[in-house]
């Protein structure tokens, strides 16, 4: 509660997110309801101004405009509570929104609450300013008072309000809203509906955003961008770069914030050509590589599968921050490049960059990624010694995976013990995936309880415990971990690999024969296992974790997901044609060796996206990885 005489209201803080707020066209809208308060034009001289000329409401309104501080504020306040104008509405909504507009919400409610008459603008003012500092309990209590008023809602108060909702995740009072802007017959309102497809996607209802979306007469740039965004936050980036081709077709033209959040979403689905034509459309617009949208085509670029064509990104920025040195550091690591993502370290203190919590996060990611154990436990001490970082629970994460990889689980687990903080998701899950690679079912045992208890929906957490059981014989123990997944409704994750052929991306499921071309690619698979089976491949029946015999087995892993994928490459495509696929979950060990197999055998470079990092098989029978994933 503030306290103060001017305190009329308990005022509930929630942590402004004042910077989202301080441009938005709603604040500039409450700007202009109040501008015709404003005296044609304002000459006052510097040295007197607060001295509104008696009696008349725009002298005030005019003082009100120049004010720099609440201090300034309340003096005129003062004054026009002497002169008695202080009860003409338009001074006194002047007064509320300006007061609102310097975070004074003490004195601007305390002052609202005290009109004698209020009307939208009134209420609309008190709303928006709540939003701005982060009082979001404060502004939904205000806009249900505001609804008991008897007023009529309107298109200057539902956005403020949806906003609150969408910062909270207030989902179910965001539906109760938008049975209001039906009752007020406001749902062909853009700036309203604009605010919905905003509250739904952010939300994560991305199917009612859409909803409204397409009931909209006119779009403009944001609400293209919003819809684009929910899609791909929500796990559906296809979605986001179809939006945005028929935005281009419907003669929108995006700029730089719609490009940054399509880059994102191109990110999410790691599909090449797709990336290049976003780039080729950066180009074309001559938009200049800043900051934010550098890095994001940087990020773009690696996850895409070309750390080269990040760099060269990267290399053309004049301006960069740290967030650019992490990411292009991130990018070097998940390709497997891990002394190269070491080397920018130097460059960027040269340049006078100080690393932060994330700069060390993508430095320890890429020791881990390319098994550099001493590397990384250099860095570990570095951050608290010279930078005083505290290593938070996503620095422990990438130690216990960096030495878990490693074959270092005494190591891993002492600094486990040794660690203060709570330990989450991420941390059980490095552990166990350590535990996976290195057989040790005791450990995991203890890994996965501690999972199951933090996210017990989660099947991908049964299917691990499961393998690992599987992998030691324990038939018992995979049988019953599956009756508990029975039992809990849950499903194992279905494994699905993509590959783009002519700027067309396929998807094939393991086993998958609903392909038009499923006859040609199941005659070329069963050529090229003829080949490597020459070769001396031998498929590993240990990744396949089913109480079976070893025919059956084998059956199993000819026709995983990875397999039908490549085997459709090679047949669509010339013989000189890079591969490009990308897997959901982590590629297997045995599809792991068949490609590397493959690449040598059939001369093709073959780029991997899986869930964890890319794999590069540039046709000399290795992987860039090392086989260290």
């Amino acid at each position: 509660m503030l306290v103060g005489k001017r305190s009329a209201f308990s005022i509930i803080s929630l942590e402004a997110q004042k910077s989202l707020f301080s441009s938005s066209s709603s604040a500039a809208s409450l700007s202009a309801v109040l501008d015709p308060f404003l005296p044609a034009t304002e000459s006052a001289p510097q040295e007197t101004p607060f001295s509104p000329a008696p009696l008349h409401p725009r002298s005030f309104v005019s003082a009100l405009v120049r004010c720099r501080s609440p201090a300034e504020v309340r003096k005129v306040h003062a004054l026009a509570t002497t002169a008695a104008m202080i009860d003409n509405l338009g001074v006194a909504n002047k007064h509320v929104y300006i007061y609102a507009q310097h975070g004074a919400l003490a004195d601007a409610y305390a002052l609202f609450s005290r009109m004698k008459e209020r009307d939208n603008v009134s209420w609309s003012v008190i709303v928006g300013g709540f939003v701005k500092v982060g009082y979001y309990a404060n502004c939904l209590q205000t806009f249900r008072d505001f609804v008991r008023s008897g007023l009529r809602i309107d298109n200057f108060t539902l956005p403020f309000v949806l906003r609150a909702c969408r910062d909270t995740v207030s989902l179910r009072l965001g539906v109760e809203i938008h049975h209001l802007v039906f009752k007020a017959g406001l749902q062909s309102d853009l700036s309203v509906s604009a605010a919905l497809v905003d509250m739904y996607a952010r939300c994560g209802d991305v199917d009612d955003a859409r909803k409204v979306f397409d009931r909209m007469p006119k779009r403009h740039m944001v609400t293209w961008t919003v819809m684009m965004s929910g899609y791909a936050e929500c796990g559906n980036p296809e979605e986001s770069l179809a939006l945005f081709d028929r935005m281009r077709g419907e003669g929108v033209v995006p700029d730089k914030i719609a490009t940054v959040t399509v880059a994102f979403a191109c990110a999410k689905l790691g599909v090449m050509h797709k990336a290049k034509m976003i780039h080729d459309y950066v180009s074309s617009w001559n938009f200049s590589l800043n900051v934010i949208l550098g890095t994001a085509l940087i990020d773009m670029y690696a996850k895409c599968g070309s750390a080269d064509d990040a760099r060269v990104i990267f290399d053309r920025m004049k301006d960069r921050n740290v967030i650019t040195w992490s990411s292009m550091i991130s990018a070097y690591g998940i390709h497997g490049r891990g002394r190269e993502a070491l080397d920018l370290f130097p460059l960027m203190l040269q340049s006078s960059i100080r690393p932060n919590r994330i700069t060390f996060v993508s430095i320890l990611s890429a020791c881990s990624h390319a098994g550099l154990v001493d590397e990384g436990r250099q860095f570990f001490h570095l951050m608290e010694r010279d930078y005083s970082i505290k290593p938070d629970v996503k620095h422990y994460t990438c130690m216990v995976d960096l030495l878990g990889r490693a074959g270092k689980l005494s190591e891993a687990l002492e600094l486990s013990e040794k660690m203060t903080l709570e330990k989450d998701e991420g941390f059980w899950g490095a552990l166990l995936g350590a535990c996976r690679i290195h057989g040790n079912a005791v450990l995991a045992e203890k890994a996965a309880k501690s999972l199951l208890e933090l996210r017990p929906r989660n099947s991908g957490y049964y299917v691990l415990l499961s393998n690992i059981y599987a992998n030691a014989g324990r038939w018992e123990d995979v049988a019953e971990v599956r009756d508990l997944m029975a039992s809990r409704s849950l499903r194992k994750t279905p494994g699905w690999t993509w590959i783009e052929i002519n700027n067309e991306t396929h998807r094939f499921g393991v086993g998958d024969k609903s392909h038009p071309q499923s006859k040609e690619i199941y005659e070329t698979l069963k050529v090229l296992i003829e080949k490597l089976e020459s070769a001396g491949y031998v498929p590993d029946t240990n990744f396949v974790l089913h109480d079976i015999d070893e025919e059956l087995k084998a059956g199993f892993l000819y026709t995983h997901s990875e397999k039908l994928a490549i085997a459709f490459g090679l047949f669509a495509t010339p013989e000189s044609t890079t591969l490009r696929i990308t897997k959901n979950l982590r590629v297997c060990g045995d599809c792991h060796t068949f490609i590397k197999l493959a690449s040598s055998v059939m001369h093709r470079e073959i780029i991997v996206r899986d869930a964890h990092r890319f794999h590069h098989f540039n046709g000399g029978g290795s992987c860039s990885c090392g086989d260290y994933w």
